[in-house]
C-alpha cells in the first residue's frame, strides 16, 4: 500500500463539484470540476437535481485521483465541503431523492417564514439557533417537500425518509447507505439544531413539523464519518473531515484565533469573525453560527451572508450578454474613472444581511444615455464591496474593534481591482493567499487531522502564506461619497424599513 499523505477535498457548490487532491505541504496536486444545471420552476424558485450532483461528485473525484498519481491508496482521507442550506430527502431504502434539491438561494417559503415571525417564534428560534427565520435555511424548504410530495410526511414519520443536506447525501452515497451523519456546521445551518446544546431540538422540529427520525447524526468536524463503499474507488477511503463551504473557508484561512475574520466571494459573499469560544448574539441582524468543533469542543463564529456576488457577474455574462468571461470585469473596471453614478444592488434572490428582506428585488440605479457595458461591470463589482463594507460595519457594531486584516478567498478574490475596492470601501488591509481554494483546503484540513497528516492547529496555520495585500488608498470624502449613494439605491429597492 501506498504512503497515505493526500487528502481528496470534495467542494460540492451552488453552480459546479470540483475535487481536489492535496499534498501534506498543502499544495493542489491535481483538479476536476464540473458546472451543472440550476432548474428555476417558478420566479424566486432554485433547485437541483441530487443525481447531477452525485454524478459529478464521483467523476470528479476519480478524475482528480486519477491525474494525481497517487492512487486511491495513496489517499489518507476525503473531506467534504458544501453548499450550506441546500435540502435533499431521500428514500433510505433505494437512496434515491423524492424531490429535487431545494436550493439555499430559494425563497418559496417567504411566506411561511413572515407567518411564524407574526406569531411571535423568531425570538426563540434565534435563541437556540443563531439564525434568524428566513426561508435562506433547511428547516421550512424540508417541511415543504414533506407537504408537497405524496405521502412524503407519512413515510418520513415511519422513518423511510432521511433528510439530509448536501454533505449528508453524499456522505451516504459514498458509504453505500451506510452512514446517514452530518457535521456541526451543517447541522447548525437547519434551524432545527440548538448551537449552545449541541443537538437537534425537539421544540424546532415540532414548529416546522418536521419528524425527527428523518434527521442524520452530528459530529466534529474531523472524524472519521465512514468508509467508501466497495467499487467507487480502487481502495477503501476514510471520509474524514466535513463542514459547509463558508466554515471551510474560515478553517482554510486558518482563522483559528478570535477576532481574525474572513470573507468569502462566489456565488454569493460570506464574511465570517472568529468570536472564540462564545457565540456572540448579533444586535445587528448577523448570525451567530458554529464555526467548527474539535474533541467536542466548539468555536462559534458571527457571519454576514450576501446572497449575491459572483452570480450578478454570472447575470451580467449569461443573463444580459454584457461580457463573456467573468474574468474581463477586472479590465472593464479600469477602463473607467467611476461608475457613473450607477449603483446594481443585487437583490435577485431578495437581500441577506443585515437587512434580510426576502422580496427585495434586483436593480440599477442612475442608467444615463452615457452609461455603458463598463459601467455596469464596474457596478457589479461595487455592489460586492457596497455589501462587505455594510457586513463590517455591523460585525463592528456587534464586536467593538475591527479586524486588522481580511482574509479574502473564491473565485472573485483573484480579481485585483475588486480587492482593491474592498480594501477601500472596509478601510482595512486585505490578504489574499497563494492559493484561493481554501474553501476545498479547509475540508482537507479538517480531513488530514482526523487521519495524522497534519498534527493540530499550528500545523495548520503554519501552511498558510500570503499571496497579494491590498492597502486602503481611497480618501475619505471619495469613500463617504460613494457609500452615500449606495446607502440611497438600497433605501429604494428595500421593501421592509
Amino acid at each position: 500500500m501506498a504512503d497515505r499523505t493526500h487528502i481528496l477535498a470534495i467542494d460540492q457548490g451552488t453552480t459546479s463539484t470540483r475535487a481536489i487532491v492535496f499534498d501534506a505541504d498543502t499544495r493542489p496536486v491535481a483538479t476536476a470540476q464540473t458546472e451543472f444545471a440550476q432548474h428555476y420552476p417558478r420566479p424566486g424558485w432554485v433547485e437541483h437535481d441530487p443525481e447531477d450532483i452525485w454524478r459529478d461528485t464521483l467523476s470528479t473525484a476519480r478524475q482528480a485521483i486519477a491525474q494525481s498519481g497517487v492512487g486511491a491508496d495513496g489517499i489518507a482521507g476525503i473531506g467534504i465541503t458544501n453548499q450550506r442550506e441546500t435540502v435533499v430527502v431521500w428514500d433510505r431504502a433505494t437512496s434515491a431523492p423524492i424531490h429535487n434539491a431545494i436550493v439555499w438561494q430559494d425563497r418559496r417559503t417567504a411566506d411561511l417564514c413572515a407567518h411564524l415571525k407574526g406569531e411571535g417564534h423568531e425570538p426563540a428560534v434565534r435563541a437556540k439557533t443563531g439564525l434568524l427565520l428566513d426561508p435562506y435555511f433547511s428547516a421550512t424548504k424540508l417541511a415543504w417537500i414533506l407537504d408537497h410530495v405524496d405521502g412524503a410526511r407519512e413515510r418520513a414519520e415511519k422513518g423511510e425518509l432521511a433528510f439530509g443536506t448536501i454533505d449528508s447525501f453524499l456522505l451516504w452515497r459514498l458509504t453505500g447507505g451506510a452512514v446517514h451523519a452530518t457535521d456541526v456546521t451543517n447541522a447548525g445551518r437547519t434551524m432545527l439544531y440548538d448551537i449552545h446544546a449541541q443537538r437537534w431540538d425537539e421544540a424546532l422540529c415540532a414548529l416546522f413539523d418536521v419528524p425527527m427520525a428523518m434527521l442524520p447524526e452530528v459530529h466534529d468536524n474531523s472524524h472519521i464519518f465512514g468508509h467508501t463503499a466497495a467499487g467507487l474507488f480502487d481502495a477503501t477511503i476514510p471520509v474524514a473531515g466535513m463542514a459547509g463551504d463558508q466554515q471551510a473557508a474560515l478553517f482554510g484561512q486558518a482563522c483559528f484565533q478570535p477576532r481574525m475574520a474572513k470573507s468569502t466571494y462566489g456565488t454569493g459573499c460570506f464574511m465570517l469573525l472568529n468570536t472564540g469560544e462564545e457565540a456572540v448574539a448579533s444586535e445587528n441582524r448577523l448570525l451567530t453560527t458554529p464555526a467548527y468543533r474539535l474533541d467536542g469542543r466548539i468555536t462559534y463564529a458571527l457571519e454576514g451572508s450576501i446572497f449575491i456576488a459572483g452570480a450578478a457577474v454570472k447575470w451580467l455574462r449569461d443573463g444580459i450578454g454584457v461580457i463573456t468571461h467573468a474574468r474581463e470585469t477586472n479590465d472593464m473596471a479600469t477602463q473607467v474613472p467611476d461608475s457613473h453614478g450607477v449603483y446594481m444592488v443585487p437583490a435577485f434572490v431578495g437581500l441577506g444581511a443585515p437587512h434580510w428582506d426576502p422580496d427585495a428585488r434586483g436593480a440599477i440605479f442612475g442608467l444615463t444615455l452615457g452609461s455603458t457595458q463598463a459601467h455596469l461591470a464596474r457596478a457589479a463589482l461595487e455592489a460586492v464591496g457596497y455589501q462587505t463594507m455594510d457586513l463590517a460595519e455591523a460585525m463592528v457594531a456587534d464586536g467593538g474593534d475591527p479586524p486588522a486584516t481580511i482574509r479574502v478567498d473564491g473565485g472573485m478574490a483573484a480579481n485585483d481591482w475588486l480587492c482593491q475596492f474592498l480594501a477601500d470601501m472596509l478601510q482595512v488591509s486585505v490578504e489574499r493567499p497563494r492559493h484561493l481554494e481554501t474553501t476545498a483546503l479547509g475540508a482537507a484540513f479538517h480531513a488530514g487531522l482526523a487521519t495524522g497528516v497534519w498534527a493540530d492547529l499550528d500545523a495548520l496555520a503554519a501552511t498558510w502564506v500570503r499571496g497579494d495585500c491590498f492597502e486602503p488608498k481611497m480618501d475619505a470624502d471619495a469613500r463617504a461619497t460613494l457609500a452615500a449613494g449606495w446607502h440611497a439605491a438600497l433605501a429604494k429597492t428595500l421593501t421592509k424599513v
